[in-house]
């Protein structure tokens, strides 16, 4: 759990969690100001704390290197914001154990009813839907919520994708979905309701625009240095490692 003054949905998050989980659980704060590290620790969550705030991305890049160092086989994040299900965590997590994924997301979009009967901003739905579009279609995915927080990850993944070279803001997660294409992984997602509230965290217009624009530059990025146009150390080696996996 990547955290943020998330103790206003901390426990709603957790109690949801399948049992078989929540022991498991590692929650990576990213300087708080307010009780998230107490009630994590109450609830007998494994917490690491960053002295200072190193953003959304900076905050993954820890929670993920914490879970390989401990052995993980099988990686899920989840915003303890209450906004997505996490009682589906078991089957994101069986769709790799089952090796028919190496990538999940939980998909908030099922419906435009949906979407936004569940709180969705109208404005939040439509970049959504117009950006997921965009970025299928250039990278021949069919995944259904290009922009979901909700994700579950392979070792193999997480060990070949050089996620710790992409931004340590929201960009990040486009970065990583670039990333995995790229690096030739499988990528599937399951359907997830959508809850927005007050409580749960959410990035506000600009910042929005910020991260969508991130998301087209690393698939800019990424044909560049898939035409020998130029090199970045986020798709370091990816031919060779995409052609194996592939072969």
């Amino acid at each position: 759990m990547p955290a943020y003054n998330a103790e206003a949905t901390l426990k709603q998050t957790f109690d949801d969690i399948p049992e078989a989980l929540k022991g498991q659980v590692i929650l990576v704060d990213d300087g708080s100001k307010d009780k998230t590290v107490e009630i994590a620790r109450s609830l007998g969550i494994q917490v690491i704390q960053h002295e200072k705030n190193r953003g959304y991305g900076g905050n993954q890049k820890t929670c993920y290197r914490a879970a390989l160092d401990r052995g993980a086989d099988i990686v899920i994040m989840l915003h303890p914001d209450y906004q997505y299900d996490s009682r589906v965590s078991l089957i994101m997590a069986e769709l790799i154990q089952y090796d028919i994924c190496d990538m999940v997301l939980g998909n908030r979009i099922r419906t435009r009813q949906e979407a936004l009967s569940g709180g969705m901003p109208k404005w939040k739905y439509f970049i959504n839907r117009l950006s997921t579009f965009l970025e299928n279609f250039i990278l021949g995915q069919s995944i259904g919520d290009f922009h979901s927080g909700f994700r579950a990850y392979s070792r193999e993944l997480l060990e070949t994708v050089p996620f710790h070279e992409n931004s340590e803001d929201f960009a990040f997660d486009q970065q990583f979905l670039v990333q995995a294409v790229a690096y030739g992984f499988r990528i599937g997602d399951v359907p997830v309701p959508v809850r927005y509230m007050d409580e749960a965290s959410s990035i506000n217009f600009s910042r929005s625009v910020r991260y969508g624009v991130g998301g087209l530059a690393a698939i800019g990025t990424y044909y560049l240095c898939k035409f020998g146009l130029s090199r970045d150390a986020k798709f370091k080696g990816f031919k060779k490692i995409r052609e194996a996996r592939l072969s």
